[in-house]
């Protein structure tokens, strides 16, 4: 008997397409992320130079989040309880306040966390490393189009990311942009505070090549968790849906 409305004939194609778009993503984002790995290994490039380039991308995903919560059209779950920061209701309002509120909510976060980018080198040579010598910074291969070259390989996958994930897939629409504007926070902290504190260390340490390529591995391995739990949750939103 044929199947009913093509459904057996199309659960192999659909579980292909699945796949096709969850790992090719994942497989670009890896790959974009060896970008700095490749730089510390082969061409020199320093810890600050690092944490600088990762500063900028957190920006990347700022505006990225931007065009999310512009895009996002779903509706907030039922009987679920409005988003509060520091007790005061936050998501009630017209779209274009969501967006003002996290640009300035989020601009002030990354902008604190470039201050202890900036200075975190600074309070390493102030205390010397492990061994009791003043630090004094290596020299650097990295210009400032190096950093360049690698912050938009990261950029892309971002944009990539939003257009044909949170938009091809049409994620947009089962997203409210209150729930889009809290998004980012999650990644952004856990990432960020591990960084800098295994930056302090290996500032410290008097910054070991190997030590500072496991560092790039670690924040690509939290990326793609991150990645991964994201898809997970869409999967379950589609299956509850």
């Amino acid at each position: 008997m044929a199947p009913v409305n093509g459904t057996s004939d199309d659960l192999p194609a659909a579980r292909a397409s699945g796949l096709w778009r969850g790992l090719v993503p994942a497989v670009l984002l890896v790959a974009f992320n060896l970008i700095p790995l490749a730089g510390v290994l082969w061409f020199g490039w320093d810890l600050f130079s690092i944490l600088v380039l990762y500063w900028l991308e957190s920006g990347v995903v700022g505006v990225v989040n931007v065009l999310r919560i512009a895009r996002a059209q779903g509706a907030a779950p039922p009987g679920q309880s409005p988003m509060t920061l520091q007790g005061r209701a936050v998501g009630n309002g017209p779209r274009g306040c969501l967006v003002l509120f996290f640009i300035f909510h989020y601009g002030i976060f990354w902008v604190v966390h470039g201050v202890f980018v900036f200075l975190m080198p600074v309070f390493a040579a102030m205390g010397g490393n492990f061994t009791g010598r003043p630090l004094e910074p290596p020299a650097s291969s990295l210009t400032s189009q190096g950093i360049l070259v690698a912050l938009v390989g990261l950029a892309a996958f971002h944009l990539l990311s939003y257009w044909f994930d949170f938009v091809g897939r049409g994620e947009y629409l089962r997203v409210s942009p209150a729930a889009q504007m809290f998004r980012p926070y999650g990644r952004v902290v856990v990432l960020h505070v591990t960084i800098l504190v295994g930056a302090f260390l290996l500032f410290a340490s008097g910054q070991p090549i190997l030590l500072v390529a496991l560092m790039v591995m670690l924040k690509t391995v939290i990326d793609l968790l991150v990645f991964v739990i994201g898809q997970r949750r869409e999967a379950a939103g589609l299956s509850a849906g």
